[in-house]
């Protein structure tokens, strides 16, 4: 065989290489998505992973939040990992979406569809509003813009102007305007629905974009936005579109999460959500559509299930030395982060991306 010929061969096999990622790419969401879209027909238990059987309602609520947190952190992602915007603002908008629905919602003869409308102009409002405002600077200065917006956002909420945001309280959902599917308990599944098309949502737009010019201009203006600038293209426009898109799913998220938990929290507006999500995207690997959604995924599941094994009879009988750290799920999460972030910089995905690697061909 000549060298023409091992080349050619090689290349080939190269493109046979790509064209079969492709189609691994294109395929798997699509399984993921009808597998967790079958989860509520499932009647099966799984003992100290959920609290019941999967199709439960306090399973499907679970996992409802889960998915609802995997889609806010992908709309976070957007900013973080796409554009390597640093925002310590997020939560505002779900925290917008959250309220502005449930306020809708109280209103005499507001209905669902009103309440998300509503929400939806809000959603691009305000982040059109607070990109417009924050990007005018870069770095450490972008980030403290959005916290001085979200931290504004969380003092009008506690305050409780007119008696309209419930104040620490928060605001309970005024179910009189929903349909009768996303009402009572024993319609767990249509909320677990519910959330998972946001999630797709969610998912299909980002992928659209990344893949579209403007994705590009993303990920260049992350690496080099003075090249970006000399090419001739807007970094301030590409920037200003992450912003109104992610803030727009993140709204969309706070009204899927009101509907999930039944009411508007203060804690939506609380600096701790943002953070909270960035570690989710850094856990799962930022920049990745799965590692964003595995991350708040991960991270939500772990949040609830902790509090429950920290006041078990299981953590009460264990020695102090563990019992103490055990009790307190912040420091689990944290130590897990860390962990993280020490032994797989790019994330349990990129940790999985190595691995794969690595093995023999």
């Amino acid at each position: 065989m000549t060298l023409m010929d091992q080349v050619r061969d090689r290349a080939t096999a190269g493109e046979a290489t790509s064209r079969r990622r492709g189609w691994h790419a294109a395929i798997a969401p699509v399984v993921v998505l009808v597998v967790l879209a079958w989860l509520p027909y499932v009647s099966v238990p799984l003992p100290g992973v959920l609290p019941g059987l999967i199709n439960s309602p306090g399973s499907m609520q679970l996992l409802a939040l889960c998915l609802v947190f995997g889609g806010i952190a992908l709309s976070y992602d957007l900013l973080f990992g796409r554009t390597g915007l640093l925002s310590f603002g997020h939560a505002l908008f779900v925290a917008a979406g959250s309220y502005t629905a449930a306020l809708a919602l109280a209103r005499p003869g507001g209905g669902l569809a009103g309440a998300i409308g509503l929400a939806v102009v809000v959603g691009v409002v305000l982040p059109l509003l607070v990109g417009a405002v924050a990007l005018r600077v870069t770095g450490i200065a972008f980030a403290m813009v959005t916290l001085a917006f979200a931290q504004a956002g969380s003092i009008i909420v506690l305050r409780n102007p007119g008696g309209a945001t419930g104040g620490e309280e928060g605001l309970p959902l005024n179910r009189d305007g929903l349909p009768d599917l996303l009402v009572g308990v024993v319609n767990a599944p249509y909320r677990y629905w519910l959330a998972l098309i946001y999630l797709a949502l969610c998912w299909g737009v980002v992928a659209w974009l990344v893949r579209s010019r403007v994705g590009h201009v993303w990920a260049a203006a992350r690496e080099n936005p003075e090249r970006v600038a000399v090419l001739g293209l807007s970094v301030y426009r590409a920037q200003l579109l992450a912003v109104l898109v992610g803030g727009l799913f993140g709204t969309l998220g706070g009204v899927a999460h009101l509907l999930v938990v039944g009411g508007a929290t203060p804690h939506l507006t609380t600096s701790e959500l943002t953070l909270g999500l960035l570690v989710m995207v850094v856990l799962g690997g930022a920049g990745s559509r799965w590692g964003a959604v595995l991350g708040g995924v991960l991270y939500t599941y772990l949040d609830n299930r902790l509090l429950e094994l920290a006041s078990s009879d299981l953590v009460d009988g264990l020695p102090g030395v563990l019992r103490v750290p055990l009790s307190e799920p912040t420091f689990v999460l944290g130590a897990l982060f860390v962990a993280v972030v020490f032994f797989a910089p790019g994330g349990l995905v990129g940790l999985a991306r190595r691995r794969s690697r690595r093995k023999p061909a």
